[in-house]
């Protein structure tokens, strides 16, 4: 299998390379750090499986660059790479022709699972995005019974739910209508609320309650 990976940050190039050394069949991997490496690389490898794309790089403005690839090499799936976690970002990004959008903030483990199913025919969206209607994904009965009942109010409940999902302030901020440093106070709470200290010991507590639910 053979990808091409366009960022112009050489450490976040090593980086995404460890991920993509995970996948099978093993892949190699073409490197572009800007948009006019990246047309010349895919032009030169017609037999490209994937690439891997940096949404803001030199050479095009937002996004379009990704549309003028998809115009250029319709058969060559595109996934974004992006530190923006943006929900418009990221429907532009699909609209433009991305099979799927990966947020820079994403674990390894869920970096990889995203290429795979973009590999496997499907498109991969951040769960941050929402259902497609503007809201956020419905939550297991479970999560959403376990959280109930753990002393946060309504508003907090919703944070908490996409606290749990990955999703950072930004994008929560974006799809409750709020600004970011009410985000913020409403983490804080929650916080208070389970009796932890950080983000990853909120996730942790959140799981806990459902598994106990």
């Amino acid at each position: 299998m053979k990808t091409v990976l366009a960022d112009d940050h050489p450490l976040m190039r090593e980086g995404v390379r460890q991920v993509l050394s995970q996948l099978d069949p093993p892949v190699e991997i073409l490197d572009a750090h800007d948009y006019p490496s990246l047309f010349a690389q895919t032009a030169q490898h017609p037999d490209l499986d994937l690439a891997v794309v940096d949404l803001n790089m030199p050479g095009f403005v937002g996004m379009q660059g990704i549309a003028q690839f998809r115009s250029r090499f319709p058969d060559v799936p595109l996934v974004v790479l992006s530190a923006s976690e943006s929900p418009h970002d990221i429907r532009s990004a699909l609209e433009a022709g991305a099979l799927g959008y990966i947020p820079k903030a994403a674990s390894s483990a869920a970096m990889l699972a995203a290429l795979q199913q973009v590999l496997a025919g499907d498109i991969y969206v951040p769960s941050c995005l929402g259902d497609g209607t503007g809201g956020p994904h419905r939550e297991a009965p479970a999560i959403a019974e376990a959280l109930q009942h753990s002393g946060l109010t309504t508003r907090q409940l919703e944070v908490a739910r996409l606290l749990a999902q990955g999703c950072a302030n930004k994008a929560i901020a974006g799809m409750l209508s709020m600004s970011e440093s009410t985000v913020k106070v409403h983490i804080a709470a929650i916080f208070r609320t389970l009796g932890v200290s950080n983000r990853t010991e909120a996730v942790l507590a959140i799981r806990r309650l459902t598994h106990g639910s």
